[in-house]
């Protein structure tokens, strides 16, 4: 989840759930095994005779993925071109398409049965696919040769839907506190804890805000979301807040908000969360530009990709001199959010076996270890991660042991963009809006469990 995308998430994922809901009416009737079958007992090396090319011809794979920065296409270009001349008899052609297009070139592509054989798609939108029947399961894969020992189980959650894995990942990212250390030194405050097992809780955070702001010069204490800005946003940065003082958004099932939503434990984290801007008032709905490293804001709740933007842009704002950081506050509980872009095969590839073969090469231990080299992301591989000494020092630690031990992945739900967007009116409406929590999260559960009843089964 990178914060450059955020801002996309919520209008391109709902199209996405709208658009698949439709394309089959025969949802996860490739289910079973990665070959297709109903019983899912073939293994993962076996495919039909049609399935298979003609002795000696070459096999050619389609990958379309959405273009990202420099350092992530560079990385693409290093593993496409090494797996294609080390595997002679397949042959990966890749497509990155502008972010912007991506979603909508990948729909008319599935609507059209053409899709590309191999597809990178954003963890909150994998079960909409995987419910219109768009994806082939790989579970058997994974068991086979994919290493899922390798790989935390709280990850490997966020691709699973309906007992099946669906997608494989690559990297990570998360979320940590970051605070202004001299001015938690002015105020008398203990620093926080930078072990990823001992952080805040939201009441000393709210306490730390209520000293650290000062309405006169414009400084606010916490800004504990990255504000309202879509619902995307409001998946990453505020779900983990229900978690954390114990509430829930859906069931497992991904069917139903109804007694998740309504729960105590949820009511309590959202009415916390509207009392730091209305009660408190150490948090504000605008902020001027660069907030945090200017001094106009103590706390905030960001991302580890913020890390080389801070020292790029602001070089005189020292990590370790002049700010820090610390593991995600806890209410009851410790809990951030995971999930990223990961990789996926069409449930209509002739070549599943093949497609298989480069996908897990890619996510594999060597070339994920290739890949955050080039782009410095997370990797998702407990292996992988240990070979990185920065990513096992703080304050890159943080990051890593908190999604390693402590992340969830976001409601897996063929409806999630709907979900997420009424819960960001939720958060919105009960903060900006001062409403009513009871009768908000009321509204809010009739939304989502509409969105769900009124999908093409």
């Amino acid at each position: 989840m990178k914060k450059t995308k955020l801002a996309a998430i919520g209008t391109s994922a709902l199209l996405v759930t709208a658009f698949l809901a439709g394309c089959s009416s025969n949802n996860n009737a490739n289910s079973g095994s990665p070959s297709g079958t109903a019983s899912g007992s073939a293994s993962a090396s076996s495919a039909s005779a049609s399935d298979k090319p003609a002795s000696g011809e070459q096999v050619k794979l389609t990958f379309w993925r959405n273009s990202g920065n420099d350092a992530e296409n560079s990385a693409y270009d290093q593993l496409v071109k090494a797996f294609n001349e080390s595997n002679p008899d397949i042959k990966v052609e890749m497509s990155p398409i502008p972010y912007s297009d991506y979603d909508a070139k990948l729909r008319t592509s599935i609507a059209a049965n053409n899709p590309p054989d191999i597809m990178a798609i954003d963890a909150p939108n994998m079960a909409s696919y995987a419910q219109s029947g768009a994806l082939q399961p790989l579970t058997d894969y994974f068991k086979a040769d994919g290493n899922l020992d390798d790989i935390p189980t709280g990850t490997i959650g966020a691709y699973t839907y309906k007992d099946n894995i669906y997608m494989a990942p690559l990297t990570e990212s998360s979320i940590a506190l970051f605070y202004n250390k001299k001015m938690f030194e002015a105020a008398g405050i203990p620093l926080p804890s930078k072990n990823p097992d001992e952080p805040m809780t939201w009441d000393q955070v709210r306490e730390a805000a209520i000293k650290l702001s000062d309405a006169k010069k414009g400084i606010y204490g916490i800004d504990p979301a990255q504000g309202f800005g879509n619902a995307g946003s409001t998946a990453y940065f505020k779900y983990p807040i229900i978690w954390q003082f114990g509430g829930e958004i859906m069931d497992k099932d991904g069917t139903t908000s109804k007694g998740y939503l309504d729960m105590p434990e949820t009511k309590k984290a959202l009415q916390f969360f509207a009392d730091l801007y209305n009660k408190d008032k150490v948090s504000a709905l605008e902020y001027p530009p660069d907030p945090f490293p200017t001094g106009k804001l103590a706390m905030t709740v960001d991302g580890s990709w913020s890390l080389s933007y801070l020292a790029e842009k602001f070089p005189n704002f020292k990590l370790g001199e002049d700010w820090d950081i610390a593991p995600l506050p806890k209410g009851t509980k410790q809990a951030v959010a995971n999930g990223s872009w990961s990789l996926a095969i069409s449930s209509k590839s002739k070549n599943a076996d093949a497609a298989w073969k480069f996908v897990n090469y890619v996510t594999g231990a060597e070339s994920s270890k290739l890949y955050s080299s080039v782009t410095k992301d997370i990797p998702v591989r407990y292996s992988v991660a240990k070979q990185f000494p920065e990513l096992n020092e703080y304050p890159k630690n943080v990051f890593v042991i908190q999604n390693q031990k402590y992340g969830r992945s976001r409601p897996i739900t063929p409806i999630f963009p709907q979900m997420s967007d009424a819960v960001n009116k939720m958060f919105e409406e009960v903060t900006i809006g001062n409403r009513n929590v009871d009768t908000t999260i009321a509204e809010a559960i009739k939304k989502i469990d509409k969105a769900y009843a009124d999908m093409p089964k």
